[in-house]
This record gives C-alpha cells, sequence and structure tokens, in this order.
C-alpha cells in the first residue's frame, strides 16, 4: 500500500483538480484505487467531480472543507487537496444517498453501495469512513451500525462551507450532492490506527439535562439551559440572553459527555453551543435526550494548537505503529478550532508531519467530527480531532 498526497492554490477547478491529481499519480506510479478529496467552497463540487472523472479517477470521496485544506505542506486557504492510495491487494468501495426524510436509511444505503462498489459482498470492511450533510449524523451513523454492527470504526467529518450558509457539498463519481451522506469502506492490504479525541478538560460544572428537543437542550436540573450555562461560564452568553449566536463565546467552553476511557482517564465527546433561543434553550451541533449528565469542558488556544500532533501520536502508540509503517493518514479538525487557530495552521501542519513521520496526509476541517473512542464507540461530536493512520502490512 502506498499513498500520496496533492494539493494545488490554482483558482481555476479543473486545473487545480487535474494538477492535484497528476501530482498523485506522478508520485504514486500509476493510478490509485481510492481517492479522498477536499476542497473549499471557493471550488464547485461539481467541477471538481467531473475533472476528476474526466481523468479516469477511481472510487472518489470528496467534499468541502471550510476555508482551508490542511496536508503535510502546510495550510491551503481556498485551496483543494486530495490523498490518492494505491493498494491492489486491498478493496475500496464508495456510496451515497440522498438523506431525504430518513437519514438512517440512506446511510444504510450508502453503505451498502459501498460495499458492492468495493466487490465484497459479504465482508466487513476494516474501516468506514463518512461524511454527511450537517445535522442528522447521529442517524447516519446508526444506520450504518444497523449493516454493520457496533465494532466496525466509523471515522469522517460533516461537509462544512465558509460561513454555515449552506455551500457544502459531497461527491461521488456518479454525482454531486448538497444534503446526502457518502460512505467509503476499506479493506487495505494492511492495517488502519486511528484516534478521536479533544483538547478540552473537563470542569467541577456539571448537571443533568432535563427537557432536550434533538440538537436543543431547554433544561438543565430544572432550570433554563441558557441560565445554568451562563452560570458556570461566569457570564460568557450574558449578552445573548434574550436571543442570538454564541458560537464564538462557546468555541474554549463546550459541553461536554463522557464516553468511556482507560483506567480513572475520561474521554469525552463535546457539543458546541451555537444559537441562544428567547424561551432559554441552547441550541448546539449534537443531539441529547433527557437524562444525558453534561459537564462543562475548559479548552485554551494553547492545548487546541498541540493536540492534533498528540491525537496522532496516540493514533500511533494505541495500535502499536511505528512512525516508519505509516502510508499516509486522514485527519478531521473542527472548523471551530480552526477558526480560533488560524494563526497556528501551518505549525500544526508542522506537528503532524512529525507524528506521522513525514507521511502523507490530507486534514479537512468540518462541521461535525465523527470517530471511534478508545472503548470502541462510534460517536458524532464537535470541536474533535481525529487521526486515522493507513499503515503498510
Amino acid at each position: 500500500m502506498r499513498t500520496a498526497s496533492a494539493h494545488s492554490d490554482e483558482r481555476d477547478t479543473s486545473q487545480a483538480a487535474r494538477a492535484a491529481y497528476a501530482a498523485a499519480v506522478e508520485a504514486l506510479g500509476g493510478p490509485p484505487d481510492w481517492l479522498f478529496v477536499q476542497s473549499t467552497e471557493a471550488h464547485a463540487g461539481e467541477a471538481v467531480r467531473r475533472a476528476l472523472v474526466e481523468l479516469g479517477a477511481p472510487a472518489a470521496h470528496g467534499s468541502s472543507s471550510c476555508m482551508a485544506v490542511l496536508t503535510e505542506a502546510g495550510v491551503h486557504a481556498g485551496g483543494l487537496a486530495l490523498l490518492a492510495v494505491r493498494d491492489p491487494e486491498g478493496a475500496f468501495g464508495v456510496g451515497a444517498a440522498d438523506l431525504g426524510a430518513d437519514p438512517r436509511a440512506a446511510a444504510e444505503q450508502a453503505v451498502m453501495a459501498a460495499i458492492d462498489d468495493a466487490g465484497r459482498p459479504g465482508e466487513v470492511p476494516m474501516l468506514v469512513w463518512i461524511t454527511a450533510a450537517p445535522g442528522h449524523e447521529e442517524a447516519c451513523l446508526a444506520g450504518i451500525e444497523a449493516v454493520l454492527g457496533p465494532d466496525v470504526p466509523i471515522v469522517g467529518g460533516s461537509a462544512a462551507d465558509d460561513a454555515i450558509a449552506g455551500r457544502w457539498y459531497q461527491w461521488t463519481r456518479e454525482g454531486t450532492h448538497s444534503q446526502a451522506v457518502v460512505v467509503s469502506v476499506l479493506y487495505p492490504s494492511g492495517r488502519v490506527a486511528s484516534a478521536f479525541q479533544s483538547g478540552y478538560t473537563p470542569t467541577t460544572r456539571s448537571g443533568k439535562v432535563t427537557r432536550a428537543d434533538e440538537r436543543a437542550i431547554l433544561e438543565i436540573d430544572g432550570a433554563p439551559a441558557a441560565e445554568v450555562y451562563n452560570a458556570w461560564t461566569g457570564g460568557a452568553i450574558a449578552a445573548a440572553r434574550g436571543g442570538g449566536n454564541v458560537l464564538a463565546e462557546s468555541t474554549l467552553q463546550p459541553l461536554g459527555r463522557r464516553v468511556g476511557g482507560i483506567g480513572e482517564l475520561a474521554s469525552y465527546r463535546l457539543a458546541h453551543p451555537a444559537v441562544v433561543r428567547p424561551d432559554g434553550a441552547i441550541e448546539l451541533f449534537a443531539s441529547f435526550e433527557v437524562g444525558d449528565e453534561v459537564v462543562l469542558m475548559h479548552g485554551t488556544h494553547e492545548a487546541l494548537a498541540s493536540r492534533a500532533e498528540r491525537v496522532a501520536a496516540d493514533a500511533l502508540a494505541f495500535a502499536g505503529v511505528p512512525q516508519e509503517a505509516v502510508a499516509g493518514a486522514l485527519v478531521v479538525f473542527c472548523a471551530g478550532c480552526m477558526l480560533a487557530l488560524r494563526s497556528q495552521l501551518d505549525a500544526i501542519a508542522a506537528g503532524l508531519r512529525a507524528a506521522l513521520g513525514g507521511a502523507p496526509f490530507v486534514g479537512c476541517f468540518t462541521f461535525g467530527e465523527q470517530g471511534c473512542f478508545v472503548g470502541g464507540e462510534n460517536r458524532h461530536g464537535n470541536l474533535m480531532i481525529s487521526v486515522t493512520a493507513l499503515v503498510r502490512a
């Protein structure tokens, strides 16, 4: 198994896609067997897809990233990047389905189509890579697990645009979508190593969700959620208690839910408070249920800036993988964290490059992150980072 990353800062979409693909093919010594493509809204998704299909690109999984893409060469604002995998002894397949009225059923359809595309009917993949339009990620994970069971790692990130304006996209060789789920199934000749973490620590402030409505928390411990959160944060959202956007105020103070861990070291999946409603409810980018225990989390710019490198190192350490065995990697980095760290992105890329031993990688900035925690649970969260290494046999 070999991989190559390539990027282009060319503003003409067709030229950018063609240049990046040609560079990857040259580096691999032949066409790839799977292609992961990330581009910003500066490039129309259909134009990216069309250019690569015309070049004969294989099983291809593409989507949009917020404002920039990341490779081992650094950050590429408004750019396009791809990771090409050449693995004749492995198999790869891609499937897609519009979310429609039943996102869970759509994800079931997409993963079954991907398995058929890989030519491995009845065989469980080593890893599932998922990209969905923001809004129904939990249902999509449930649909994939309904087909494959809970033991296959599901990793990926939600498509994004530059301003949460719905200009995100997802695409495969067959077509381009705005409200779909795209799934790749990976049967590599080697193996994969993945870690899914945040750069935040829990505080002592916690409570129980006593009223919820999907992606809104109405009450915590019987009181309006916004009042509780405002008190926990020392007045961070006081200006919006009558209603308003609080994304910036809550980026370093999200809500967390414990998801397993190792010994006394707990793992948390995060949810980013987005909007305070006039009724005192808080809307977030993840779903909640009555009875959920939530804890206020705390982050710093310094901790977030160093976290991606640590996640990469942990992915290899947990799986016992030496750096020299890494063929390439896929990185998912929350767009909210990226926006808080824009001046440090090249340093973050350098840290990832060092942790991965210089192996090629492509990273995207997403509006929701999906991954597998240490205990084996596939979950959707916000303000998270995942690093998935493709490992040679």
